[in-house]
């Protein structure tokens, strides 16, 4: 009779005994995975017919009742025929949500191995928990855990409109809600405000009018990044009487209001 599992997948950093006939395998040369040519994670058995040779390899957990693995590639390696290396932001679409969700925490996983191998006080090289998802290092026993950072997304609205920013990095006529990470000593709410009004100098409200302090009951949701090794959570305040009034000069802040229904209407 098999568990019933709360959550599609179910994360552990202990290794099976037996990995099982079919695992699944996210190997990465730097943070590009190893795909096959239709854009499909391939079996491990075809990894070993090519004879790829892992730096190391982290177990993630199960996928239902399927073991999860990943994998980091030598700086060397170079895909062979069939088999090629994409960025996982070129695979959204190509893999289900889950699966992609599942690469993303492989990749923060492999990256954050790789760049923790010794330790950030003393320089001595970290050994891995044996009771949780970190390394330690053996002589100050500075534990070193993977990085997760706060982050906060936020629709501010003004009637039918949406206000939208862009960067300079962001291809031509792309632009986005506007967001930002958390400060220390920052809640999310406050990162809300300080992030709108920096960019825009709107302060944004919630509830009644009441500006966003210390209330998460606008939070929409929160997810993790799987790009980016954050939290992500998304807010969209009400703005009543002067938090949005204020009109934007977008040549110059690279910032407006856009008419939130032509918005599914652009490329």
């Amino acid at each position: 009779m098999s568990e019933t599992l709360p959550l599609p997948f179910i994360p552990d950093h202990r290794p099976p005994d037996d990995p099982g006939a079919d695992p699944l395998l996210f190997a990465f040369w730097r943070r590009e995975l190893l795909v096959t040519t239709d854009n499909s994670v391939p079996a491990v058995g075809v990894i070993d017919d090519h004879d790829i040779e892992a730096v190391r390899t982290q177990y993630l957990g199960r996928l239902g009742e399927r073991h999860c693995f990943s994998a980091q590639l030598d700086e060397a390696f170079r895909p062979p025929e069939g088999l090629a290396l994409r960025d996982l932001r070129m695979l959204f679409g190509a893999f289900d949500e889950t699966l992609h969700t599942l690469a993303g925490r492989a990749v923060q996983i492999v990256e954050w191995e790789r760049t923790h191998q010794f330790c950030g006080a003393c320089g001595e090289r970290t050994v891995p928990s044996k009771n949780d998802r970190s390394r330690t290092c053996p002589d100050c026993e500075l534990p070193v855990y993977p990085r997760l950072s706060p982050a906060m997304i936020v629709v501010v609205e003004r009637g039918d409109e949406i206000l939208l920013g862009r960067s300079k990095h962001f291809p031509a006529g792309i632009y986005s809600t506007l967001a930002g990470f958390v400060e220390p000593g920052e809640s999310a709410e406050q990162a809300v405000i300080r992030e709108v009004w920096e960019e825009t100098r709107i302060v944004v409200r919630g509830e009644g009018g009441a500006k966003l302090a210390a209330s998460c009951d606008r939070c929409l949701s929160a997810v993790g990044l799987t790009l980016a090794g954050s939290i992500d959570l998304r807010y969209a305040p009400t703005d009543p009487d002067d938090a949005t009034d204020r009109d934007l000069n977008a040549d110059d802040l690279d910032e407006g209001w856009f008419d939130g229904r032509m918005l599914d209407m652009t490329d």
